[in-house]
């Protein structure tokens, strides 16, 4: 009786499997190759093309922040933002946002010295907070010799007041907010006469400073102040929008679009006045 002989086919019983790597070599990875469009014109673009994933930096800042890395624009134009409560020479607590002096006050020298920047947009969305840090952030803006704009979004009150002015040019949106107070202590307070003039004194450097970097007069401008009615706890007037510009306050209604086109506009005045210098 003869016996058949069969000859071992891959994939086809008998099966030899192929030989494993030895201990220690890791097999080599499959390899994917993107598709040959000019090859293959009728293939489908889409088959073995690989996917690619998020940065491993995109990825932590949305672990840590909860949102997505803001795309770097190069600039000539630089966007500062002051929102919260601004935060003088007390540590508010950890739940409250702030805006603190000592960040702002090196970085606006740092944006004064800059050769790159040749003009600051300030975007503002603030309760207020200590008078003298927020005095001081509007002074130093104030006196930046590069081409400043202002924009209120949302809300811009108490010692947000002089800051939103503090720019060569200040918008305010339809929609935002301003309100105009007396300057208040809280806390612990020494009842003597001095604390009185002192608080008068103070109430007199945000007047004469908001009245000399905006078109109000300072008789309107304390009218505001001390006006009841408006506020159901306090004396004070709230500015809604177009009102801030009817009484002198802002320069002009408008957004972020506007802001932008503005301070493009003045940076190159600016850079035009300063070729003008060299040249004479």
């Amino acid at each position: 009786m003869s016996s058949m002989h069969v000859e071992p086919q891959p994939g086809v019983f008998p099966f030899t499997p192929a030989p494993c790597p030895e201990p220690g070599i890791a097999p080599e990875p499959e390899r994917r190759e993107e598709p040959d469009k000019e090859a293959d014109p009728g293939r489908d673009p889409q088959h073995g093309k690989r996917v690619a994933g998020k940065s491993k930096g995109a990825m932590e800042s949305m672990k840590e922040m909860g949102s997505a890395p803001i795309p770097e624009v190069k600039s000539n134009i630089h966007c500062l933002t002051i929102i919260g409560q601004i935060e003088g020479h007390l540590v508010l607590p950890p739940q409250n946002k702030t805006t603190k002096y000592e960040h702002m006050i090196p970085q606006l020298v740092a944006l004064e010295q800059a050769a790159e920047v040749e003009g600051v947009l300030i975007i503002l969305n603030t309760v207020g907070g200590d008078v003298e840090a927020g005095l001081a952030i509007a002074e130093m803006i104030a006196s930046m010799s590069k081409p400043t704009v202002s924009v209120v979004l949302g809300g811009g009150h108490s010692i947000g007041v002089p800051i939103a002015v503090a720019a060569k040019y200040s918008f305010i949106s339809d929609t935002a907010s301003m309100t105009i107070h007396p300057i208040r202590l809280n806390g612990l307070v020494i009842g003597v006469p001095q604390t009185y003039e002192y608080l008068d004194k103070m109430q007199d450097r945000v007047v004469r400073f908001t009245t000399m970097h905006s078109n109000i007069t300072e008789k309107k401008f304390r009218e505001l102040m001390f006006r009841t009615g408006d506020l159901a706890r306090d004396i004070g007037t709230v500015l809604i929008g177009k009102e801030a510009v009817e009484v002198g306050l802002i320069d002009a209604v408008g957004g972020i679009g506007d802001a932008v086109n503005k301070i493009n506009t003045m940076v190159d005045d600016w850079k035009q006045r300063r070729k003008e210098a060299v040249l004479q």
